[in-house]
């Protein structure tokens, strides 16, 4: 029988105690592990701001803080957009990175010329980002036409370049420094058949980004389950600080492990795939593209993270295929990836999208994992990982209680009447329920499996250390379908002869 201790047991005087607490019942329910998505960028040069890390609900409220057209502006118009089309009630917190001390923006300039036969109009598009539209009228001279675009650029507040009136022709300046800013392009719209033609130096020169490390040491002990990097892939110093970062997150004391996602424009497969071959046994960071695209890596990797973020959130055992990223504008037809591209690049690292009705939609979405001579990489997919995120997750909520801390552990023969004391055949039993619900909600499979590989036990050196082991086969994904299709001809039903 049970001891209640709503009443000490010292007690002798008449008293009635009822103690109320709360016990949860779900018995091995799942809980979806709620989704956070980390953001680590720079705000504008011209911007002063904290570096402290900080919860945001909207790009406005990004680009008043940290600065409008800064990367953290740019990512935050994906994540969440005035539209609603992001992610939802999903947490973004933002780790604001300063300019280096040695950084250098990136410049290039717009040079016209102007001998308009009729009057036309024309926009900047600045990774597909549009300026507001000016007019070049008969007779217009050059400067009147610079100082025409320059006021368009600049109207436009979540433009990533300042715009100058140099006369002669348009300057443009990163609103950040380093060499993620090399990755602007600009273009001017319009009649080409009017006398107007434009010459471009692409911005380049943007040296020396911001390290992340000051950043990531702000997260502690908050579980940020995807992290957007603002930087480029080519920047390896960073992508190997979130490595070294991400391997410590799945440790036994630490277990929230987290995927850090980069975006690339890369055309060629070839090339894509260069750093995550370097990087074989990298766990952590992954690689999102959109082949010829004009849009800024940033914006490229923010916006297929917003969809996949959701769908690991709502349903985490789902993969990511198909889901629509509109809004990123894709290269040519001839710049996408075939088949076998698609199926090179997943085996050497790199995830992939499809252009359906030219609409982005992704495809494999992976990390760089892929050790040599593993068939089958255990890291490889990102679904996966989130599986395995929300395996440790609600483990954690049955074993990491009060219920279970400090609790009296006794063998699993053992008679007693203290409500509190658990025995090993607890935990097997506590860990089979959840197995029943990592079935049922398709995270794992062969549940029953599972359960006969899980034991417990008191430790035979520690009398108050409790073992528990327990092996899943994560469920797998429709990722490949194969069907043969046989067929033949109806040849009519011969006549009967009497």
């Amino acid at each position: 029988m049970a001891i209640s201790t709503a009443v000490d047991l010292s007690a002798v005087a008449r008293v009635l105690g009822v103690q109320t607490t709360f016990r949860d019942l779900r018995g091995g329910s799942l809980v979806n592990l709620p989704q956070r998505i980390a953001v680590v960028g720079q705000g504008a040069t011209a911007s002063t701001y904290s570096t402290t890390k900080a919860q945001v609900f909207s790009a406005s409220e990004v680009g008043a803080a940290y600065g409008y057209g800064s990367p953290l502006h740019l990512a935050a118009l994906q994540l969440l957009p005035v539209n609603g089309d992001g992610v939802g009630t999903i947490p973004v917190t933002v780790y604001p990175l300063e300019d280096d001390g040695a950084g250098v923006a990136a410049s290039g300039d717009i040079t016209p010329t102007v001998a308009a036969t009729e009057a036309a109009a024309f926009l900047v598009r600045i990774n597909n980002i549009d300026s507001e539209p000016f007019t070049v009228s008969v007779g217009d001279s050059v400067a009147t036409v610079v100082t025409a675009m320059t006021d368009a650029i600049n109207a436009v507040v979540s433009m990533p370049v300042i715009a100058t009136d140099s006369t002669t022709k348009v300057d443009l300046a990163s609103k950040w420094k380093g060499a993620s800013a090399n990755d602007i392009y600009v273009e001017v719209v319009g009649r080409t058949d009017v006398g107007v033609s434009w010459a471009y130096t692409q911005p380049t020169g943007g040296l020396n980004n911001p390290e992340v490390d000051d950043a990531l040491d702000q997260v502690g002990d908050v579980w940020e389950t995807m992290v957007l990097n603002c930087l480029e892939v080519a920047d390896t110093t960073a992508l190997a600080t979130y490595s070294t970062f991400g391997e410590g997150r799945w440790g036994a004391l630490v277990r929230k492990p987290l995927v850090v996602f980069t975006g690339t424009a890369e055309t060629s497969v070839t090339t894509a795939i260069v750093t995550p071959t370097a990087r074989r046994t990298d766990r952590t960071n992954s690689q999102l593209v959109c082949p010829g695209s004009k849009d800024l890596p940033l914006v490229i990797a923010a916006r297929q993270l917003a969809r996949i973020a959701v769908v690991a959130n709502n349903n985490p055992p789902r993969d990511y295929g198909s889901q629509d990223a509109s809004g990123l504008v894709p290269g040519t037809d001839a710049e996408q990836w075939n088949y076998a591209q698609r199926d090179a690049a997943v085996k050497g690292g790199s995830s992939t999208i499809e252009v359906k009705d030219g609409v982005v939609n992704i495809g494999d979405v992976v990390t760089f994992y892929h050790p040599t001579g593993e068939p089958v990489p255990a890291y490889r997919y990102v679904v996966d990982i989130v599986k395995l995120q929300n395996i440790i997750f609600n483990l954690n909520l049955i074993f990491a209680t009060d219920e279970w801390d400090g609790a009296p552990l006794i063998p699993d023969d053992q008679p007693t009447v203290n409500p509190t004391a658990k025995k090993p055949k607890m935990a097997v039993a506590a860990v089979a329920a959840l197995l029943d619900s990592l079935g049922l909600n398709a995270i794992i499979s062969g549940p029953e499996t599972a359960k006969t590989k899980t034991v417990a036990g008191i430790n035979s050196q520690n009398p108050k250390r409790l073992d528990v082991s327990l092996t899943v086969q994560l469920s797998g994904n429709t990722n490949i379908i194969s069907v043969d299709l046989n067929f033949g001809f109806y040849f009519g039903v011969q006549p009967i002869v009497a």
